[in-house]
């Protein structure tokens, strides 16, 4: 079964395990949301979403309290018979002794952390969106440029690396060189990260491997970025016709998702950084909705109409 390790969910949202005789170790998570389960526990199991986290709160933990013990423990057999993945108790609120022996036995974990519920469920969410959505693997260099994403793309040994080097000594953080996972967390949003095995090295061709975070500090990585700009490096052509006003938009595409493009021609002399640095401020001034190319051809319009 694919999906999320259970020691995984409960080193990162900093989990409790109460049910101390259930092995952790090949339990995993297939589904990114959570169940409350409210309507479960007055005995209504119909399209009960057995596969989700089952988190238990204030209101349904008030609502057991004012159960007799038979009662109680009628439901708590017949919750645990669905084979549900866990049950978290959110505001430190102990479980009973009679669902603890349950699961125990079922093999199914408990846990307990001392935060809200709302809280909790939401970055429980958005933190299983990421973890379980769409992944691929390409070939590539993914840095934060003002805080603009920028995936630089290109054959091998045209200059990818040494583009994301010179952009960390400009002030720039290193998300990953070579290799970078790609994980579609919604229909808007890429994310990028590294493989565990390569994060916060660079190769560079004649030096070797380079550890970025030892070399230029903690504040020259960062562990996950959204890709929001495509750079393509391409050996120049002199043949060939480069867009010269940008005033049509290139796109590519990673699982359904389209991402701005740029293809940038190399040719000795020119600083790559300095031009992943201008066109990542560009994208970001039309974010925010001031386009140059437009306001050049706005201004070339209105002075042929004043001739």
């Amino acid at each position: 079964m694919s999906g999320v390790a259970m020691t995984k969910l409960a080193e990162k949202m900093n989990l409790k395990n109460l049910t101390q005789d259930v092995s952790l170790e090949d339990k995993k998570i297939g589904v990114p949301d959570i169940n409350r389960p409210a309507l479960q526990l007055t005995g209504f199991f119909d399209y009960f979403d057995a596969e989700r986290v089952q988190v238990i709160g204030y209101v349904e933990y008030t609502y057991l309290k004012s159960l007799g013990e038979d009662v109680k423990e009628d439901l708590y057999e017949k919750l645990l018979s669905y084979g549900i993945p866990c049950i978290i108790f959110s505001r430190n609120l102990p479980p009973d002794e009679v669902l603890l022996q349950k699961a125990n036995k079922k093999n199914i974990p408990i846990f307990q952390t001392s935060q809200k519920t709302s809280a909790f469920t939401a970055e429980l969410i958005r933190w299983l969106n990421v973890e379980l959505a769409p992944c691929i693997s390409i070939h590539g260099v993914l840095v934060d440029v003002y805080g603009v994403g920028v995936l630089i793309m290109g054959e091998s040994g045209i200059g990818k690396s040494e583009a994301a080097l010179e952009l960390i000594k400009r002030g720039h953080r290193l998300v990953t060189d070579d290799v970078v996972e790609i994980r579609k967390v919604s229909n808007d949003t890429l994310v990028g990260r590294a493989p565990d095995i390569t994060r916060n090295f660079i190769e560079l061709r004649g030096i070797g491997i380079v550890d970025v975070k030892t070399l230029f500090g903690v504040q020259s990585v960062k562990e996950t970025q959204s890709i929001d700009l495509v750079i393509t490096l391409e050996e120049w052509d002199k043949d060939r016709e480069y867009d010269r006003l940008g005033l049509t938009q290139e796109y590519t595409e990673f699982l359904g998702n389209k991402v701005v493009c740029h293809n940038i021609p190399i040719r000795p002399g020119r600083n790559l950084a300095i031009i992943v640095e201008s066109a990542s401020a560009n994208h970001r001034q039309k974010e925010m909705g001031y386009n140059a190319a437009e306001e050049l051809y706005r201004r070339v319009q209105a002075n042929l109409v004043k001739k």
